[in-house]
């Protein structure tokens, strides 16, 4: 095959990925306008505006859900609230958590705000009570009670003199809470639902309130009373008030009087004239589609928030789909425009002269089109169904798209601004389109293969429409029933004078151009075909199919040339790199594949993604490839160097034999030095399999002890730190009460607290040590009363004796199965059961003998194994005559719970004369 003189590529490293960064919940933006801080399950990510990449991520330790946090003004404080009812304060630059105490509140927290002092922090609790703290100091000062439910807005009054919290709760009602006397002075009553944002004027006199009531209430503070009401029609969830020294003539504002800009339900920012409850202005979306009104309330572009940004006289806001949009003021243009989260990748290919840009398709009816340098998107609407494919032109500034809807649209990228908009669009299919191809030499046609089993040629519009014109309808030149079943994919030769098609029948088909006609079929695959990719330079054909298999045919001869298994599923996606020498396939498997064609070998497995990897596209230049999966993230890959490469073996062989010394180390029972290499390679479960071999000696304790003694202090912070981490689990948290019971007993209080982060570690091993003493107490009592009710039965038609320890054992032919006597016990048949009662109740009514039967397996052993023989513990026998036994039946209830459960593991000797 061609270019065997072209280096084989053997690597490819993770340069960037496109990750979920936003899945819902509070957001954000930091005082100086340079990060968003946006919630994602147990994480609070930190997103730089300029670069749109993720900086830092707070995540907890307990992976609880963050339930809120808040930023402090001066940007150094940040607080996050979790399920787990803790509170945690970072410094989140260094991604450190400083302090964490518990919330006081019964349930979770469900707002949160710093006063503009950054000292005191309100949180609201699904409790209905407040509570407000001095983080400085470090104490609560306040506890509000009176709202009803869930308390899910605090808001500080902006002039910190006054000493006022505004608090809203489900009951619809603003509550003004004077913080002299924690007393609730005021409730301003208005809305009829939620009252979802509070925004003050710039003189603290006036106060703008949202509801998803469809209205906003202007209040008069002085007054405690409702001075406009503004009927909005949406449901509002976010009201800012505009500054009175700009000029906003652009936005409708003409006079000097209080304006607001609100955002809801409908997608759009309305400005408001507070004086006259008018709209002066309605901002459009020109790109996107009408929104049905009826529907509104349902659009996934409605506005969930909406952010001030003063100092750059901006506005952020938050839609359904959790998409980040920043607009410049006045002229309200999009500036730019983050998405949180991506459903499933369908398809994902390279755009621009240099391949700067991406477009994606995902699980929905929009393209986004992503800059790589800054993450920032484009959003673009047309099609009404989810869209399925996408091609590229050659020269990468036009791009085609296929949706469910049945169209096909063609996209045009001003190469100067980056600005995408739609041309064309057509349709004809008859069902869902679920593969497109471009021309290769020059942009002339299109080819679209369908679920209604047939291709269609289209012709492009010349000349195209210029931007803000009406995309141009396309019409079908040709149609040709191309296969039985559905068509997966269609591509076109580098020529531009072959078609090849993959259908779900199983088979592959080549195809002239020139008047459609059938040229042949290529047959092979057990079950559908998903993808088909012409060689650049050969006269070959790949094939991906469903079988798990890839095969490269002639198209010439039409036979199969070579087999490529390897996948443990289908092979969804092809394409040829090194100018054809090798291939790089994606499978549902989750894993892509370097493929070398000429020794039929899979040179390396990539495994950067949880779920199908849907799309495949490689670089014009061919030093990149990026891919997106139906995890919901796209990954961009970089061809590495062999130094890279050796550099990332070196790193992989030194971790190895770290690995390797350790074992060696824990052999030789050298803990000392093995817990310092654990600790050096900073992995605590690492470090828990050397504490756990500490402990299985017969001598843990002492060894234990001596070990973590000798570390140095440095090495103890990690220890204390890796302790936190084993004692949320269940699984490990004995070892961590070990190793806190050592530090804790050796080192005082001031040398602990020493220790970088020991407050903070210490405050959280409280709750989960209360949650292990609650689950063993709870096992213990269950376990006595199993060993309660064993004492208690009494059980006839056995052999003369049986060993109670050995269950394995035991006896379970039909023979000597044991039966239950479950008549009531003739008391004339024990004659000396009243005798024995009485004897045991004033044995055991001495504490010291309690306490030492408690203490002493022996000694509960002994005992134990005393009745069993029809003995009582203090060796006084028992009657037990022919045809009678002697048990604890007889025996007191609350001796029996005290006995322990380890006198059946103790002695093998026990056995029980049954006759």
């Amino acid at each position: 095959m061609a270019g065997n003189t072209l280096p084989f590529k053997s690597n490819y490293a993770v340069s960037s990925k496109i990750e979920p960064f936003y899945k819902g919940g509070k957001v954000q933006i930091s005082h100086d306008e340079q990060y968003i801080f946006c919630t994602c399950g147990p994480r609070v990510n930190i997103l730089q505006i300029d670069t749109g990449k993720i900086i830092h991520s707070i995540e907890q330790d307990d992976q609880e859900d963050i339930t809120s946090f808040s930023l402090s003004p001066d940007d150094e404080i940040l607080v996050t609230a979790s399920r787990a009812l803790l509170l945690k304060q970072w410094d989140w630059k260094q991604e450190k958590c400083t302090r964490s105490w518990r919330a006081i509140h019964n349930v979770p927290v469900a707002s949160m705000t710093f006063d503009c002092t950054s000292t005191l922090l309100a949180t609201g609790g699904c409790d209905g009570t407040i509570k407000l703290w001095d983080v400085v100091k470090q104490y609560c000062t306040h506890n509000l009670k009176g709202s009803s439910g869930v308390v899910h807005l605090v808001e500080f009054h902006p002039d910190i003199s006054r000493l006022q919290l505004f608090s809203s709760s489900v009951d619809c009602g603003i509550r003004i809470w004077d913080l002299r006397t924690s007393k609730c002075i005021c409730v301003l009553e208005s809305h009829y639902s939620a009252v979802t944002s509070l925004a003050f004027s710039p003189d603290g006199q006036t106060l703008v309130s949202s509801g998803r009531d469809k209205i906003c209430s202007v209040w008069d503070l002085k007054k405690k009373a409702v001075k406009r009401t503004v009927p909005v029609y949406e449901a509002v969830e976010g009201v800012v008030v505009l500054p009175g020294k700009s000029d906003y003539s652009q936005m409708g504002v003409k006079g000097e009087g209080l304006h607001f800009v609100t955002a809801g339900s409908k997608g759009v920012l309305r400005v408001w004239d507070s004086s006259s409850a008018r709209c002066v202005f309605t901002q459009t979306l020109p790109d996107a589609p009408a929104l049905n009104t009826e529907e509104g309330d349902l659009d996934p572009r409605s506005l969930m928030h909406l952010l001030p940004m003063p100092q750059s006289n901006r506005l952020a806001t938050v839609t359904a789909e959790h998409n980040i949009l920043i607009y410049q003021m006045p002229a309200l243009t999009v500036q730019q425009q983050f998405v949180g989260y991506n459903d499933d990748i369908l398809d994902v290919k390279f755009l621009g002269k240099d391949d700067t840009h991406i477009v994606v398709s995902t699980n929905s009816s929009q393209l986004k089109v992503f800059e790589l340098a800054t993450n920032s998107c484009q959003i673009l609407y047309g099609h009404t169904d989810t869209i399925l494919s996408i091609d590229v032109f050659r020269k990468g500034s036009m791009f085609a798209s296929c949706a469910k809807d049945k169209s096909l649209r063609l996209w045009k990228m001003d190469l100067k601004s980056g600005h995408v908009h739609c041309v064309a669009q057509g349709s004809g299919h008859s069902n869902a389109v679920g593969s497109v191809a471009c021309s290769r030499l020059k942009k002339g046609f299109l080819v679209s293969g369908s679920q209604d089993c047939t291709i269609k040629l289209w012709d492009l519009p010349d000349p195209l429409p210029d931007v803000g014109c009406e995309p141009v309808l396309m019409t079908a030149r040709l149609t040709e029933r191309a296969h039985d079943k559905d068509v997966n994919s269609v591509t076109i030769s580098p020529n531009d004078k072959l078609l090849a098609s993959g259908s779900q029948d199983r088979t592959a088909k080549l195809w002239s151009l020139a008047d459609m006609s059938l040229l042949g079929v290529f047959r092979g695959h057990s079950r559908g075909v998903w993808c088909v990719q012409f060689s650049p330079v050969d006269q070959v054909l790949a094939t991906a199919s469903a079988d798990g298999s890839i095969k490269i045919w002639s198209i010439q001869e039409f036979s199969c040339l070579r087999t490529f298994d390897g996948h443990d599923a289908s092979v969804l996606k092809v394409i040829f790199v090194s100018r054809g020498t090798q291939l790089v396939s994606s499978g549902s498997d989750g894993l892509v594949k370097l493929w070398t064609i000429k020794t039929n070998e899979c040179v390396k497995t990539f495994d950067a993604h949880q779920d199908k990897v849907w799309a495949l596209h490689g670089s014009s230049k061919d030093d990149l490839m990026v891919t997106g999966s139906a995890d919901s993230t796209i990954t961009l890959w970089k061809d590495v160097s062999e130094v890279e490469l050796a550099e990332e073996q070196a790193k992989q062989e030194d971790q190895v034999l770290k690995q390797q010394e350790l074992s060696n180390l824990l052999h030789e029972k050298k803990y000392l030095k093995a817990l310092g290499i654990a600790i050096s390679l900073d992995q605590p479960h690492t470090a828990l399999r050397v504490i756990r071999e500490i402990r299985q000696q017969e001598d843990g304790v002492q060894e234990l002890e001596k070990t973590l003694l000798k570390l140095r202090q440095d090495q103890k912070e990690s220890v204390l730190r890796f302790s936190v981490v084993w004692n949320t689990n269940s699984r490990s948290c004995l070892d961590a009460q070990a190793v806190l019971q050592v530090l804790l007993t050796h080192l005082s209080p001031e040398e602990i607290l020493q220790y970088q982060g020991t407050r903070t570690h210490l405050e959280g091993l409280i709750p989960y040590t209360e949650r292990h003493m609650q689950r063993i107490g709870r096992l213990l009592q269950a376990s006595m009363f199993l060993d309660y009710m064993w004492q208690k039965m009494r059980i006839t038609g056995g052999k003369d004796s049986v060993n109670l320890d050995d269950d394995e054992g035991m006896d379970t032919s039909p023979q000597s199965i044991f039966i239950v006597d479950k008549q009531p016990m003739d008391m004339a048949d024990i004659p000396g059961s009243l005798q024995q009662q009485e004897d045991e109740e004033e044995d055991l009514e001495d504490s010291e003998k309690r306490e030492e039967l408690l203490d002493e397996d022996e000694s509960v052993s002994t005992s134990k194994s005393a009745h069993v023989n029809g003995m009582k513990p203090n060796g006084v026998n028992s009657a037990v005559d022919e045809g009678q036994v002697s048990s604890e039946e007889s025996e007191d209830e609350d001796d029996v719970m005290e006995m322990t459960t380890k006198s059946t593991d103790s002695d093998p000797s026990k056995t029980a004369d049954i006759r």
